[in-house]
This record gives C-alpha cells, structure tokens and sequence, in this order.
C-alpha cells in the first residue's frame, strides 16, 4: 500500500527508560516454556504452485514505485526496487524465510558457521562449488574482500550509506580451499549472517570510481537466476532477462519487466493490459474483487441478487435492473423520450445515450479487471505514532505517556486492517513483528490503555483542566512545535483546506454547502460507475471524496476531522487543557497525496482518543514529497505516522533508530535515525552487548529488554502492521504479497491450462 514510510535503504544495515528506580521492566522471555515470538499473524498468498505445474516462458510486467537513480544498494539514494532488481541479479548468502528470520540460500553456500569465538570471531563461509559469475568466473574470497574494504568506513573515497558490521571485520582470506572464505573479526558480531547480502562483484567494489559510478545504472556482471539486460529510462522500466549461466533451478520466466507507474495510475495500466502484477491501496483492491465475483458459467454474466442488483462480489455493474435500471425508471425515461415535450424529450434521449456510454465503459472496465484477483497479507513493516521528544509538551515523558496510555491501539488497527479481511492485532514490539526470533509483546513497560491514569499524569506535569490560555501576537492557542515562517504547509493541498482543530468550532461556516444533496437510484449508479471510470482520467495529486480525509465514510465521529464549522459530538467535550498561559495543542503532521486515506483515519481516530483526556490536535497536511524532509527528519511536528521496515536483524539495524541523539561538532543535534529525539545511554547499552553477543538467546533477551525501555519512553507507539495488497493476474503463480519472505523469482511463471495455485485460507478476521 502507499504508506508514507522509511524505506529499506535508510534502515536495513545502515528510548528512554524513566528515572531508576520508578519503573520496573516486567519478566521477559525465559519465564515461560511458550515461545513469545509466537507466528506470523497472516501468511502469505502468492498462489504458490510447484514448478511442474507452472509454464516455461512468458514475461512478468510489475510494477514499481521508481527506476531507481542506482543499482547498488549500499549507497544513500538506493530505494526498493534497487533491493528488488539485486534480490534478482546477486549472490545473497542468507535470504529471508516465511516467518521473516535468515536461511541459508544453498544456490550459493553450502554451510557457514562460527568456528572460534575466542582469540576472536572467526566465521568460514562454504561457497556452492557451481556458483560463478556471469563472466564464468568463481564466486570466491577476493569478491568477499573487495565488499568489506569498500564497506569498513576505512576509505573515505568510497561512497557508502551504511557500514554496520563490516567495520567489525579484521580480515578475509581464503580458506582451506577455493571454495571456502575465512572472516576474522575484531569484535564479536552476532548479526553476521547480514553481510555480503546481496555480494556484488570485485569489479563493482574493487576501486572507488567502479564501487561510486560503476553500478548506478548498470550492471555487467551477475549471478541471480537473471540478469540485467537494460535500464530504459525513457520508458521508465528495468528488463531482466534469463542469466544462461545460472546454476540452480531454470527461470520459468523469460523476462521480468519492473514498470514504474504511479500508485494512482495503476487501476488504469491493470484495466489496459500493462501489468500482471502491481501493489494497490485498499480502493482498487475493492475494484479488482469486485470484477472478478462470480458469474454464470454459460453467459460470462455477472450473477445477480434481489432486485435486479449485481450479487456481491459478482462484478457486475451498479445500475439497477435490466441495462442499468429499474423497470420503473426505464418506463419513464422511455415515456418523456417519446413524449410531446420536445426538449424534455431531446435531453432525456441525450441522458439515456450517456448512460448507455458510461455502462459500457464500466463493463469493458471490469471485464479487463475480472482476470485479476487480490493477494493479501501483512508486509514486514509497521506503522507507528511518533511523538517528537525535542521540545514543547512532549519533551516531558510523563506527557508522552499520557498521549500512549489514552491510545486504544487494537480499535486504530482495527479500522486499517479489518475492512481489509486481515488480522487485526496491534504491534508489540519496536524491534520485531510477530513470528521474528526477537519478538515479545513489550508494551506491558508502558501500559493498556487507560484515560484516567493518563489524566493523572498529565495533571502531575502541570497540565490542568480549563486553565487561562493566553493568546500570542498572532493568536495561537498551540503549544506544540513551531511552524515554518513562511506558514507554506498551513493550507493542504486538495482537500480539508490545511488545519482544523479538534473541536474548535467556533470558525467560519462560509465553506459549507447547505444545497448538497444525496443522489439516489438511478442516478447514484450512474455516478459510482461515473467514478470508477473516471479514475484513469484524473490528473496528479486530485482526490476523489473518498480519499478527501473526511471523517466519513469509515465510521468516524463528526468533528475529529471535518470541514471548518463541524460542531464535536455533545457529550463528548472535555475541558482542554493548558499550564503556562498555553493550551495543550499538538501539531499533527500528515502527508497530503493519493494512498494516505488510512493514515488520515488513524490520526482522526488518534485525535478523538486524545481529546477524551483533554489534549487538543491541530492537524495538518503537507504535500508527499517534503512530508519526511521537511517535517519528520527536521522535527517540525509534534506527532506524526510514518512506518519502518522489520528486520531479521535489529541489534544493527534497529539502533540508529532508538540510539540517544548526540550533540555534533557542529552544535546541532545528530540524531541519526531517531526522528523522535528520544533516548537514553541504557537503550545504547542493551543494543550495544546485543550485538556483540553470540549466543543466540542471550541476544534475544538484551533485545527485548531495550524494547520494553523504548516502550517505556513512548517516544514511539507502534500501531499496526502494514497491509499489503497485491492485484495479480489470476494464473500467475509463486508472486503476489510475499509477506515476510525473499521471492523466489526463478519459481515465478504462469500455471500451465487447468492447474491452481494454492490460495492461503480466511483469516479469522475476515
């Protein structure tokens, strides 16, 4: 789905616990003979097949976010489809499982395992004897020497993102034989499995110049199932084509085209034919399941129920009755056609004949959609609350926990995951996702929900019920983080014009349209296929209704997030809070574009679950593109939703994001990955002896026990875990929401005449 998010390249390789004393970490893992990482909550649906029952050839169009700006993926501008083409095209000596933790891929190494931990380290790597280069040229230690000189942080020359494990290593040398590379290392480093994954050639790592230009757009040199066969940038896709000197399992597939197209234009490529396979927001997955309902096996038609309606889930057009309308409608339409009014007349045949055009359309629109289907599962990614710790309010954690403790957090991923069919569980932990090694439901630090407690603690840092506010020169109530001068983000752009206060309702009315009326019958369904086939004319970054941000449609309490002048449910006041002359305003900071609608019901529902305690929220919406690099990287906001990827390995990953900001050289603040601004040198420490501990289970608890410190900061409130919905055609096989797993591209084809993938069954929320 089109979450705003940080992608895989700013976390994958690349907190605050309270006074002593005032809280105790509750007993983690080792006090119960059940596993806390428990399983993943939703499996994966890819139609999976076994190879025999899939057809040699044929070429997968999939559709991307972007034609990345480079190849290689240690660099800072590397994005997903940079991961994805390297996932295709390079050796990766562990690769993800089902249940998200690292598996040996014997395609490249047949064993690797710690051999001596004392003097130091040593790791020896077995490499599969047929793995070669697609110049014929071995896979072997000089490649795995040339990655770590280019990755140890030694040679400022080189351009690299992150360095994370590789500045651990002492040295690499051949071992007993060709096949064998030995790793010595200087500190223990118990994420070793994450490096040289993916393993790029010595001629891409061996120089600065190759490793910094030599990979930004191609690559000569492979040793996936594919190769790279060109980057057209005009046409805005990546060919990979078959490697002939691949080793293991022959791609079914001749080709994988990655085609960027935007999230909004996506229904409209699906609808003409120019993908198979493409990641869609929950809308289109509504469009695409309903075209592909049953129909009568006989007639291709979609079935109908009572009243002449399409049968749920049949596809068939909104219209009523026979063409689109009821028999009552269609004898007066008929009758003023043919009647003695002249113009009444003429219109009337003019409406009939649009009606006819936009039925027609609609049905040619869900025939082209009837050969795809929804494959859904949850991505190994989840969306939190952030709550920016650098100033204001929330730079006492008392008010930050207030803010945790009102939080229903199971009804917030209920209205994101539910509607989907999928679990709705909330997330746990910060550093892992259910069925991960490192998972444990940490958020008994910090508490259930609670508003009477969270009112206490806001009452114990000074914030008190109907206090005096003074207004500042220019009138603002908000105590939160200040707003850029120039005030650019204030409006947002399409829809909602710019901020509205929880509640505050006594603001110009002017905006409101007494005449709006609800159409009906006829002409309702000429408006919903109006809109359907309309999608694929609309023009970049215009919202249809339903993505307006309007607290509507999806059961939302009028006045958490409406249009000026919409009055807050009576009874549902609560005397807001203020200390200081201030009241108790948070900036909430959303981003504005199309595939953002579940962000906007999250923070509709955050705000109501905060004004119950008192705490007011001045939403506001800014444009996609400088959401993070303006707002959440800078910390201009005081809350704000943004998701981060799962990783299988978080003692390295994880701790840029949770480490304590450092003051730099410079006198500002480096807070790496922390957009919070929240840590403590205790959170620093369990990552630290985490990552430096071999010892498998030790390493879990450590990671455990910093989570449950970072739940107690509530810096950040993990929420939910991502949806993912994939529209797929409905005989490709082994593709579609992976979930937590590596594709296996070389199984990917499409089934054979008669054969079926197996489809995981319902979840128990659906």
């Amino acid at each position: 789905m089109s979450y705003v998010g940080v992608g895989p390249s700013a976390v994958m390789r690349s907190v605050a616990f309270l006074t002593a004393g005032v809280l105790a970490v509750p007993a983690l893992a080792g006090c119960s003979s059940e596993d806390p990482a428990g399983k993943p909550l939703a499996e994966q649906d890819i139609a999976s097949a076994a190879r025999a029952q899939v057809s040699d050839g044929g070429t997968l169009r999939w559709a991307v976010d972007s034609v990345p700006d480079t190849l290689n993926t240690f660099q800072s501008d590397a994005d997903a489809t940079t991961t994805r083409v390297a996932q295709a095209v390079l050796p990766s000596m562990y690769r993800m499982d089902e249940t998200g933790r690292p598996v040996r891929d014997p395609d490249y190494l047949e064993s690797a395992e710690v051999v001596e931990t004392e003097p130091k380290q040593v790791v020896v790597y077995k490499l599969n004897q047929q793995a070669v280069w697609s110049d014929g040229r071995e896979i072997g230690a000089a490649d795995f020497a040339a990655q770590w000189r280019a990755l140890s942080g030694k040679d400022s020359a080189y351009w690299t993102a992150r360095n994370a494990g590789y500045d651990r290593i002492e040295k690499i040398e051949r071992g007993a034989g060709d096949l064998e590379v030995k790793v010595t290392f200087s500190r223990p480093y118990a994420d070793w499995k994450s490096l040289f994954t993916p393993l790029y050639p010595k001629s891409v790592t061996g120089t600065p110049d190759a490793f910094n230009d030599g990979a930004r757009r191609k690559l000569k040199i492979t040793a996936g199932p594919f190769a790279l066969e060109k980057v057209d940038t005009e046409d805005d896709e990546i060919v990979l084509a078959q490697n002939p000197r691949w080793w293991g399992d022959p791609p079914k597939l001749d080709k994988i085209v990655l085609r960027a197209v935007p999230r909004d234009k996506r229904v409209s490529e699906l609808v003409a034919g120019k993908l198979d396979l493409a990641e869609i927001d929950p809308d289109t997955a509504e469009q695409v399941a309903l075209a592909a309902g049953p129909r009568d096996a006989g007639t291709g038609t979609p079935l109908m129920g009572p009243e002449g309606t399409p049968a749920a889930g049949s596809g068939g057009s909104p219209f009523q009755g026979p063409q689109g309308t009821s028999a009552a409608r269609a004898l007066r339409s008929w009758a003023i056609a043919n009647g003695s009014d002249e113009e009444a007349a003429d219109e009337e045949i003019l409406a009939r004949e649009k009606r006819r055009e936009a039925r027609e359309k609609f049905d040619r629109r869900q025939k082209a959609l009837s050969g795809f289907e929804v494959r859904k599962s949850l991505e190994p990614a989840y969306t939190q609350l952030a709550l920016n710790g650098a100033d204001g309010p929330l730079a006492d954690e008392r008010v930050r926990r207030a803010v945790a403790r009102a939080l229903d957090r199971e009804k917030l991923a209920e209205a994101v995951l539910k509607p989907l069919g999928l679990p709705a569980e909330p997330v746990g932990s910060h550093l892992a996702l259910s069925g991960q090694a490192a998972y444990a439901d940490g958020s008994g630090a910090l508490g259930d929900q609670n508003a009477k407690e969270a009112r206490a603690l806001l009452a114990d840092a000074g914030w008190v019920p109907g206090g005096p506010v003074k207004e500042s020169e220019d009138g603002e109530k908000a105590a939160g983080a200040e707003k850029s001068e120039d005030g650019e983000d204030e409006k947002s752009e399409g829809g909602d014009e710019g901020t509205y206060i929880v509640g505050e309702d006594d603001k110009d009315t002017d905006d409101k349209n007494p005449d709006d009326k609800n159409t009906d019958g006829e002409e309702e369904g000429e408006k919903e296929a109006e809109e359907q086939d309309g999608e694929d004319e609309k023009g970049e970054g215009e919202e249809d209704e339903r993505s307006s941000g309007k607290n509507t449609a999806q059961g939302g309490v009028p006045g958490a997030y409406a249009p000026k002048g919409t009055a807050a449910p009576a009874g549902s006041a609560v005397a807001p809070l203020a200390k200081d002359g201030k009241a108790l305003t948070l900036s909430f900071v959303l981003p504005s574009g199309p595939g953002s609608d579940a962000l906007r019901t999250v923070a509709d529902r955050v705000s109501d679950m905060l004004e119950e305690i008192g705490i007011g929220t001045e939403i506001t919406k800014v444009p996609d593109e400088s959401y993070f690099k303006d707002h959440i990287a800078s910390g201009e906001y005081d809350l704000a939703l943004y998701s981060w990827p799962a990783s299988a390995f978080p003692a390295t990953d994880a701790r840029p994001i949770y480490a304590k900001p450092v003051p730099a050289a410079d006198g500002s603040l480096n807070v790496a990955q922390n957009y919070t601004r929240v840590g403590t040198d205790q959170v620093d420490q369990l990552f630290d002896q985490a990552v430096a501990t071999l010892d498998q289970e030790k390493a879990r608890d450590l990671l455990r026990k910093a989570d449950s410190r970072i739940w107690a900061a509530a810096g950040s409130i993990p929420l939910y875990q991502r949806p993912q919905l994939m529209a797929a055609r409905k005989n490709l096989a082994n593709a579609g929401a992976f979930g937590f797993e590596t594709p296996v591209h070389e199984d990917m084809g499409f089934l054979k005449k008669g054969a079926q993938g197996s489809r995981p069954s319902a979840s128990p929320s659906s």
